[in-house]
């Protein structure tokens, strides 16, 4: 089987997915079915942890077939998303945490200092951190040496839909990369999801590309075909890129040559 492993926990699908932009919990939940996800994220501040008589989202995220993934996502400084870390683990959520440090409104481009700042302080308090980061390889290297237990650099900026914007540098990160790459933010459609896949990503984490389709549990379904599709491409060796044509089939060997 096909798996990958992040800390203790050991994973088939390559798909991960998150909770928010759908026009209901119930397509939420359909879409989840259809991803074939066996992770989801879900933001600490959306979560109702305060009072649990009153409905949440975590009423739509069955956790026995789930790993749950909280993050920390609207936070712009490494305390506060240190802070809201330790909220969705001291309201029982998990100690696994995909941080992000947020460093511009517009762009919602990371804050690479401040996750560093982050990751450090985090992996000491026993977390496993899963940073959102930029397709920086040596960023994504210092936080590989500050603990992470995976690396998430961006596509492109989150829900931009843009797709993989640069190539080379993902193909450099899962060259040297000692823990899983996932591709996290910015893929607009299947395609995408395979590109990420046939780079050699251990798995890719998206939302909105699924939430925000016109069918969002079709498209659950066409981003886990694209996932397991690059993922047995990269697994089966691409033909190398030449200038020109190479026939199909050579012409050593035909009759009356």
């Amino acid at each position: 089987m096909d798996s990958f492993k992040i800390a203790d926990k050991t994973f088939t699908s390559r798909l991960i997915v998150g909770t928010g932009k759908y026009s209901s919990n119930a397509v939420m939940v359909k879409a989840h079915e259809a991803s074939g996800a066996e992770m989801i994220t879900v933001a600490v501040r959306r979560v109702n942890i305060s009072d649990r008589t009153k409905e949440s989202l975590l009423d739509y995220i069955d956790t026995s077939k789930y790993v749950l993934l909280p993050n920390t996502a609207g936070c712009y400084t490494a305390d506060e998303a240190i802070r809201t870390a330790r909220l969705g683990r001291e309201a029982g959520l998990s100690n696994w945490v995909k941080l992000e440090v947020i460093g511009d409104e517009k762009t919602l481009f990371p804050d690479n200092a401040a996750l560093l700042e982050a990751t450090h302080a985090l992996v000491r308090e026993g977390f496993v951190v899963l940073p959102y980061t930029s397709d920086d390889p040596i960023v994504c290297r210092k936080l590989e040496d500050a603990g992470a237990a995976a690396i998430m650099p961006l596509g492109a900026p989150i829900g931009s839909g843009l797709g993989i914007q640069n190539v080379n540098n993902l193909r450099i990160i899962r060259e040297f990369a000692r823990v899983p790459l996932i591709v996290d933010a910015g893929v607009g459609t299947a395609s995408d999801a395979a590109l990420a896949m046939e780079l050699g990503a251990d798995a890719v984490l998206m939302n909105t590309a699924i939430a925000g389709a016109q069918d969002p549990v079709a498209m659950a379904e066409a981003m886990n075909l694209a996932v397991r599709a690059g993922r047995l491409a990269y697994r089966a060796g691409r033909i190398p890129r030449k200038m020109y044509a190479n026939a199909s089939s050579p012409v050593e060997g035909l009759v009356g040559r």
